[in-house]
């Protein structure tokens, strides 16, 4: 059943190297894991989960002194064959203990890894995992470019000033709020009407 599961960092080969180590836990290291953000966990498509049966995903952060603790990040199912997951925030001074929850023999480790325990569907949706493992959505790209641009406009205006009130510099160009004021509205009318035009 190992190779059953895969895993896609970006910018890296796509990994299928999972271990098993329990009856039903599964094992791949991801090294140099710093710098990683996100992850890709899916099924390799070779065979689905047994009926009833899904897999519950969790991740250990490197720590070169202690042996592994493991944060749950969410779960994989033959009706949810993929999930992306953000890891960026799980750093070790983050992680909530996994109390009692070990794969295999636990051994220090420097790399990354994520552990797959094959469970019942009906155990896997009663689990909780960190809400800050959820990736980005394109809700929460609008909600940050909407709080960006606002902070940008109230921070360009605490500096209005009339024109009675300018001791001009002539080294320096000013520009109207009137300016600013209809480039925040502009963007945000293109941001309602296509979340990703940025992009382009």
């Amino acid at each position: 059943m190992a190779n059953l599961f895969g895993i896609i960092v970006s910018g890296r080969l796509v990994q299928t190297n999972f271990e098993q180590v329990g009856e039903t836990q599964f094992l791949s290291v991801i090294p140099e894991a710093d710098n990683i953000n996100h992850v890709v966990v899916f099924l390799t498509g070779s065979q689905p989960f047994p009926d009833g049966l899904g897999g519950s995903v969790y991740f250990s952060w490197p720590d070169p002194l202690n042996p592994p603790t493991w944060q749950l990040l969410g779960n994989i199912t033959n009706a949810k064959p993929s999930a992306i997951f953000r890891i960026s925030g799980l750093k070790k001074g983050d992680l909530a203990l996994q109390s009692g929850f070990t794969f295999g023999q636990q051994k220090l480790s420097h790399n990354a890894q994520i552990g797959i325990s094959v469970e019942p569907l009906s155990q896997i949706q009663g689990q909780v995992a960190n809400p800050s493992t959820e990736a980005p959505t394109v809700n929460s790209y609008v909600e940050f470019s909407q709080a960006m641009c606002e902070n940008l406009y109230n921070f360009a205006s605490s500096f209005a000033q009339s024109p009675a009130q300018m001791n001009p510099n002539p080294s320096e160009q000013y520009i109207p709020i009137s300016t600013l004021s209809k480039w925040y509205e502009n963007f945000s009318r293109r941001l309602q009407q296509n979340p990703n035009f940025w992009k382009k």
